[in-house]
């Protein structure tokens, strides 16, 4: 190989990992809209304080937020939220309901 084929070669590679990780990244901001959508239907929450709630479940649990959203949809359609996530759901919603009264 030539220099020249060589840098190719690298730059091809490189653009193959930067493609898989764009990826990864649509599905996953998709999954995380559909959770948020889910939380403002069983929080009754706006938007904005939905997509809030995920992200304090995610830190205070110290999971992904990626997998966070994963369990809440499976949860929206019945099935099983991890006990540590259902604990910490259930506080953030009720964080978030209290904020929401105080604000002018």
């Amino acid at each position: 190989m030539t220099a020249g084929t060589t840098e190719l070669a690298q730059e091809c590679e490189r653009l193959r990992v930067e493609n898989r990780h764009l990826k990864r990244a649509v599905v996953s901001h998709a999954l995380v809209d559909q959770a948020i959508g889910a939380v403002v239907v069983l929080g009754r929450i706006p938007q904005d304080e939905a997509w809030g709630v995920l992200r304090d479940v995610s830190q205070h649990t110290n999971t992904k937020l990626r997998l966070i959203a994963e369990h809440v949809l499976k949860f929206a359609q019945g099935g099983d939220l991890p006990q540590p996530e259902l604990d910490e759901f259930r506080r953030a919603l009720d964080r978030t309901r209290i904020a929401s009264r105080t604000r002018p």
